[in-house]
């Protein structure tokens, strides 16, 4: 039997997961997740009856596997592709209309989520969820994981490294292998910049009477990057409501992270109604709020280091690796690992 242990539920982890029980049945994986859920920065929240993508917003049909994953293999109950286009707003606010409306746009009625729930849930994988992990260790008996609990997980033939790249270097920076290609592939890891976001979720008790389901600054020289409407999507919102997603740019984002989340807020719901063309938005009736601090990956990360740390049964997997930060990418990759995973068995 093959033990598999992965850092982190993200989809890349969940797509990985799903591919290696799907080809070896006899394989025993194991997920430690930091957090309370699962699918990484694809995340959903739900508030009353509302439910909302607050991270990544949907999944784009830019990859043939992916595609044929979401329609053909999992469930299909609740998929929900928003068929509204995404316009384009300049440095001035104005909007124009944009990208086509023929790109599928795919979320679920429960929220983006279901993307790794669903993949999990076909196999017989353990996620141990609310578990950090501090430290990895090659002994002779395979990688070993240490939890900030004191608690041991291990020895595993494989691990994959699901985290985003900054946090994934500190783990190899704290990873006892006696092997140049440690240092190394740190190193590469370590190189990968990010973009942080900062979100700002606002709902209103009316819905806006729009074309386009979201917004989107492509020139990268507003203090707003993104707006989303949530209630484009069949379950999201009640109906006669709106729930905008507005994601700040990086640069708006750095500048303000550590700053009052309140004021954060209200200053965005202003840009909003500026943009958007409506001053009732400047005073939505409810908010929520998320940092990303790791959002979005500048590029990819070099492929040598972490394709020699493979032959040793330590993988990295995630967006981070693909090289770019949208949700088909992390799926496509994970989907990709976990076929060299099962081929180097």
């Amino acid at each position: 039997m093959v033990h598999i242990g992965i850092v982190g539920a993200g989809a890349a982890a969940a797509a990985a997961t799903f591919v290696i029980d799907q080809t070896l049945p006899d394989a025993e994986v194991t997920v430690l997740e930091k957090s309370g859920g699962v699918c990484g920065r694809a995340a959903t929240r739900r508030h009353d009856d509302l439910v909302y993508d607050y991270g990544a917003n949907y999944v784009k049909s830019d990859d043939d596997r992916v595609v044929d994953l979401l329609t053909e293999t999992l469930d299909t109950d609740g998929l929900v592709d928003v068929s509204e286009p995404i316009y384009t707003f300049d440095e001035s606010g104005a909007v124009a209309p944009g990208r086509s409306a023929d790109d599928h746009k795919w979320s679920y009625e429960r929220g983006l989520t279901q993307v790794a729930k669903r993949l999990f849930g076909a196999t017989d994988a353990t996620v141990h969820r609310r578990t950090r992990v501090e430290s990895l260790a090659r002994t002779e008996e395979g990688w070993t994981i240490e939890d900030t609990d004191g608690d041991s997980w291990g020895p595993f033939d494989v691990v994959g490294l699901n985290p985003p790249a900054p946090q994934t270097a500190e783990l190899l920076a704290a990873t006892d292998w006696d092997d140049k290609r440690l240092a190394t592939l740190q190193e590469a890891v370590k190189s990968v910049e990010y973009r942080p976001i900062w979100t700002a979720v606002l709902r209103y008790p009316f819905r806006l009477d729009r074309p386009y389901y979201a917004l989107v600054n492509p020139g990268k020289d507003h203090d707003v990057g993104w707006i989303a409407r949530e209630e484009c999507k069949r379950g999201h919102v009640p109906d006669g409501e709106s729930l905008l997603v507005v994601q700040a740019s990086a640069q708006w984002s750095a500048a303000n992270y550590d700053a009052d989340p309140a004021e954060n807020v209200a200053e965005l719901a202003s840009l909003t109604a500026d943009i958007v063309g409506d001053e009732r938005l400047a005073e939505p009736v409810w908010t929520d709020h998320q940092g990303w601090r790791y959002a979005l990956p500048e590029d990819g990360v070099r492929r040598g280091p972490v394709s020699a740390a493979a032959e040793a049964g330590l993988y990295c997997l995630g967006d981070w690796v693909a090289g770019e930060g949208r949700l088909h990418a992390a799926l496509a990759e994970g989907l990709a690992v976990g076929e060299q995973i099962v081929h180097a068995q």
